[in-house]
């Protein structure tokens, strides 16, 4: 029974995330104010799913991303990974904890050893828990993982150089996979790749989840791709999640007038369908982290602003069943 309520728990649960930067002028380093690039976030990851965080560059998706991996240690708030808090945890209490959490980096060229082979760069993941192995048992290893990324065998004698964007980000994908993880933040892992490759790498990411269970988180910008592969989506806007629901409500019904401006920016295809749908312009700019707007952080390029947007920062509430949003509106309709 107790095993059964592990299970249903939340893989991850993230509650009130924050990430303050300092930003610092003249030759002493004085403090002049702080950049708000993850301010009250909250949301969870059940196991096997993959939750898909979206928003414009600069909205501090990839922060949070750092956080969770503990590359940066939020400045406030909780992270909950298989129920123990890792936030505050020191470098050496997480350490068991970081096989477990593995990242997939947006460049795959960059993020790999351009001096070391596909061989080294896998057996040296694998190694890394510390445990005796022999040549034979890590070579296997190694064809395992490759044959899982859909790379043949042979390719582990070349190097990163040699290999195509698809292949490398295949052998990110391969790496991460290597020290067993129950977590994999992807940081924009498709962004940087052809749109056709793009497609393999999604199914890819699909079929390996399918198979080994793996829970996700998936940030990316581009809606249309975390479409295809996230079961819930999570929108931020300004270090602040403003929607989060199924992928499929958040489609056919956006609540929030930024996911509503953004899914119509979406190009169709389709002739016909594109002359009927109402496009939604957003007015002005992205105000800077470091000069937040009061109230609402949307409120300055909301058509739907009041007064009440001014001045009060509105709470992520559920106004449908499993369907989050961030709007004063929805609050003054539920009255």
């Amino acid at each position: 029974m107790a095993d059964q309520k592990n299970m249903d728990a939340p893989l991850l649960k993230v509650e009130h995330l924050k990430m303050y930067f300092p930003v610092t002028k003249g030759f002493f380093g004085k403090k002049v104010g702080v950049v708000k690039a993850v301010d009250d976030v909250s949301f969870d990851i059940r196991r096997g799913e993959t939750f898909g965080l979206v928003g414009e560059s600069g909205c501090g998706k990839t922060t949070t991303g750092k956080c969770i991996l503990r590359i940066n240690d939020p400045t406030d708030g909780n992270v909950y990974f298989e129920g123990q808090e890792i936030s505050r945890m020191t470098k050496h209490e997480f350490q068991p904890m970081r096989r477990k959490i593995q990242l997939i980096f947006q460049d795959p060229f960059s993020s790999l050893d351009p001096r070391s082979s596909v061989y080294s760069i896998l057996s040296e993941a694998i190694m890394c828990d510390g445990k005796p192995r022999t040549k034979e048992e890590i070579r296997n290893k190694v064809n395992e993982l490759l044959f899982t990324v859909e790379l043949n065998p042979i390719m582990s004698y070349r190097f990163p150089h040699e290999l195509s964007g698809g292949q490398r980000q295949r052998l990110g994908i391969a790496r991460a996979l290597a020290c067993n993880p129950e977590l994999i933040v992807c940081d924009e892992p498709v962004s940087a790749l052809d749109v056709s490759i793009q497609a393999q790498i999604i199914n890819l990411f699909r079929s390996i989840q399918k198979k080994l269970g793996i829970t996700y988180l998936f940030i990316a910008h581009d809606l249309a791709v975390v479409r295809h592969i996230s079961d819930r989506i999570g929108v931020m806007y300004l270090g602040h999640l403003v929607e989060v629901t199924k992928s499929t409500d958040l489609y056919h019904t956006p609540l929030h007038p930024y996911t509503q401006a953004l899914l119509s920016a979406i190009p169709i295809t389709d002739y016909y369908e594109e002359k009927k749908r109402k496009r939604i312009p957003l007015q002005g700019e992205v105000p800077s982290p470091m000069h937040m707007p009061p109230g609402c952080p949307f409120n300055p390029r909301c058509p739907y602003a009041t007064e009440r947007c001014r001045t009060e920062v509105p709470k992520l509430r559920e106004v449908m069943p499993d369907h989050f949003v961030s709007c004063h509106k929805y609050e003054e309709e539920k009255k």
